[in-house]
């Protein structure tokens, strides 16, 4: 177990970051190949002797292998998803392992733009071959090969996350016995595609970006900014805006009839793009959203129903009835197919005011189900 001796209340500790290369190359969907490979991830929990309670769960656009605990004690903030895995959670570590690995194509230790090319010694940035959300997949199944892992016993994801949770349970049906994809779709919209392009253009017309060859000290910090700030206000709900900060002013109590920034919820937008710049890589950015673009789970079998004949798992789906980037009717029609396919399904559309990051906050709402869920997969 990747556990230090330091111990947080109600968490896992400190964590030790991993990492996995391979020297054989890994095919691509666009046909290039890409060697060599490195998988930055994380386990929390021990596997047991027989390999066969390991849950697997898949990061969203700008989460990392970093689910839970911390990896210094001076750190902030635990993971991403503190609040679901660890003793006694929804993903019992004291039950369970749980893995979680940065996509090919991040910058968080795995092979991104951001990585050496071992051919020329500098960094890829544009000569990185373009990935998708099932090469995405097919490295991390890969992942599972190193470890002896032959089928999981959940494969969880919320977002981006559960795009790769939908193409793992048809590309691989004998991986997974529970797919659990949370607040996605099983192709991604025009306006989901809309808000991406706006972000790339955003960081491609930042001035610093010198067609993606720019200094890891000279990022092109104001578009990355830019595009930050447009993605999240897609993870929030209005309701969510005008609880929080409805008109409030962020300083005066007068309107001051400049340009200036006035309105708190401008400071929170601003302090969000600042704070991504500092961990995330502008050129992984236009890659994993060009990935979320090309994501269309119909594409090689022709209709929904069709894809979901492939799978073998039994699914919990949920949706969240403020999310406006996937709204319900997006996971509406993934169990729609799914009961069409005659695979087995569990439908959950809660109810919350959290908009589209409704999955990593509603813990209390999320935690039954998923423990519910996790029994009867054990039971198979």
């Amino acid at each position: 177990m990747s556990v230090g001796s330091y111990m947080i209340s109600d968490g896992v500790g400190l964590v030790e970051r991993r990492y996995e290369t391979w020297h054989e190359p890994l095919q691509l969907e666009s046909g290039v190949t890409l060697a060599p490979i490195t998988l930055a991830y994380e386990m929390y929990g021990r596997l047991d002797p027989a390999r066969r309670n390991a849950v697997l769960i898949f990061h969203a656009l700008s989460g990392d292998a970093h689910v839970a605990g911390r990896n210094r004690p001076g750190d902030r903030k635990p993971g991403w998803w503190d609040n679901m895995v660890g003793p006694g959670k929804a993903f019992d570590t004291d039950r369970f392992c749980v893995i979680c690995a940065n996509v090919p194509g991040g910058c968080q230790g795995s092979t991104g733009p951001s990585s050496v090319d071992p051919l020329t010694g500098q960094p890829y940035n544009l000569t990185f071959p373009l990935v998708t959300i099932p090469d995405m997949v097919s490295a991390q199944v890969r992942l599972l090969d190193t470890l002896g892992i032959e089928r999981v016993v959940a494969a969880v994801g919320g977002s981006m996350g559960g795009m790769q949770v939908l193409q793992l349970a048809v590309a691989h049906p004998d991986r997974v016995r529970l797919a659990i994809p949370l607040a996605t779709t099983a192709r991604s919209s025009a306006q989901a595609i809309a808000f991406c392009a706006i972000g790339r253009r955003a960081i491609v017309s930042d001035p610093r970006w010198r067609e993606g060859n720019y200094p890891a000290d000279d990022p092109p910090a104001d578009g990355l900014a830019i595009a930050r700030m447009v993605g999240h206000l897609t993870y929030l709900s209005e309701e969510r805006l005008r609880w929080r900060f409805d008109r409030q002013l962020q300083q005066a109590s007068a309107l001051s009839y400049t340009l200036e920034r006035e309105f708190a919820v401008e400071s929170y937008l601003e302090y969000q793009g600042r704070s991504f710049v500092d961990r995330f890589d502008a050129n992984s950015y236009l890659y994993i959203t060009k990935a979320m673009d090309y994501w269309d789970l119909t594409r090689h079998y022709g209709s929904l129903a069709t894809a979901f004949e492939q799978a073998r798992a039994r699914f919990l789906v949920a949706s969240f009835s403020s999310d406006w980037l996937y709204p319900p009717g997006e996971s509406e029609a993934i169990v729609q197919a799914l009961e069409a396919a005659g695979r087995p399904v569990d439908y959950h559309a809660l109810s919350s005011s959290l908009g589209h990051d409704a999955f990593l906050l509603e813990t209390e709402l999320l935690t039954p189900i998923i423990e519910e869920a996790l029994d009867r997969a054990m039971l198979f």
